[in-house]
């Protein structure tokens, strides 16, 4: 059984990059929500020490301009506790029960 295909997969890339700009683009989805929901973007500026301009294009989703470590690092200082989940294939658990 494969995985579930995201719109990375659609796009052409590779089963290990889409599955990477999946997590990127989940992760910066969240902070993006958390922070509009809690912070100006001047309290934002502070706390992630980041100027105006840096601010500004994660707010508007260019999220080409971050990398998963520094979302990972924006996280953590929002206190978003971020984690990777890693599942056993399909199969592997199918295995086990038999």
């Amino acid at each position: 059984m494969r995985r579930q295909e995201n719109i990375f997969d659609t796009l052409g890339f590779s089963s290990e990059e889409a599955t990477a700009l999946h997590m990127k683009s989940v992760l910066h989805s969240k902070i993006v929500n958390y922070a509009k929901k809690n912070y100006s973007q001047a309290q934002l500026q502070k706390l992630l020490d980041e100027p105006q301009p840096r601010i500004s294009d994660l707010l508007t989703g260019k999220i080409s301009k971050f990398s998963l470590e520094t979302l990972v690092g924006y996280a953590e200082v929002l206190h978003m506790r971020p984690e990777i989940r890693i599942h056993e294939p399909v199969m592997a658990l199918n295995a086990a029960s038999a």
